[in-house]
């Protein structure tokens, strides 16, 4: 595969694949729940935790990071241009996944806030960042219990430590593009829970969600 056509049908494919409303077909198969009618109203792993408890946020939490690392992976299967391209129509395809996930075409442009996908998508892009993150998006969950503080510290944090690797020659500059680029798309869709946090109001790590009219 390859050319301007070959490009754009890979970017779609990560789309599509992010897309997939995983945390709404598990909520599903585990009672019939579903998940946007629950709490945040999201289908991500948080507020599945929240509602089926954690047996299914975690295998939610786990497609759901599939989703961007496959995106990631398949271009650079399925490509057959030139290495430096591959690695930025690499990260077009996981932030496409990104965009899919948060505004899944499968359920009328709702989804989660991003960022398991995106995890897997950098992942991708550059392995060793997730060295360095995971260890601060656990200290900030684990200190605060506030997810959504840990999940957005997490999302700011990226591009720098990315940044730091590519002067190291472990990345490169479209992975950069990649953080940035999904850092500002996860921080965003977490735009209800920084107003939270501001407020005082936020749920903290354990509490259940109520059904909602989300």
């Amino acid at each position: 595969m390859s050319g301007v056509l070959g490009a754009a049908a890979l970017v779609l494919l990560g789309y599509l694949l992010g897309a997939i409303p995983y945390g709404l077909i598990i909520g599903r198969l585990a009672g019939g729940v579903d998940l946007r009618r629950y709490g945040s109203g999201r289908t991500g792993a948080t507020n599945a935790l929240r509602t089926i408890g954690p047996k299914g946020a975690a295998l939610v939490f786990v497609l759901d990071f599939a989703k961007g690392l496959v995106a990631v992976l398949l271009v650079r299967w399925l490509w057959g241009g030139d290495p430096i391209l591959t690695e930025w129509i690499a990260a077009a395809a996981g932030f496409a996944a990104i965009v899919g996930h948060v505004w899944s075409i499968f359920i009328r442009f709702t989804g989660g806030r991003g960022v398991a996908t995106s995890t897997g998508g950098l992942v991708g892009m550059a392995p060793w960042s997730l060295l360095v993150l995971a260890p601060v998006v656990v200290i900030v969950i684990w200190r605060s219990r506030y997810v959504s503080l840990g999940s957005v510290s997490g999302a700011l944090l990226a591009p720098l430590v990315v940044a730091i690797l590519f002067l190291a020659e472990m990345a490169s500059g479209a992975a950069i593009a990649y953080a940035l680029a999904s850092g500002v798309l996860v921080t965003a869709a977490h735009a209800d829970n920084i107003a939270r946090l501001r407020a005082g109001t936020e749920r903290k790590l354990g509490q259940k969600a109520k059904a909602t009219d989300a």
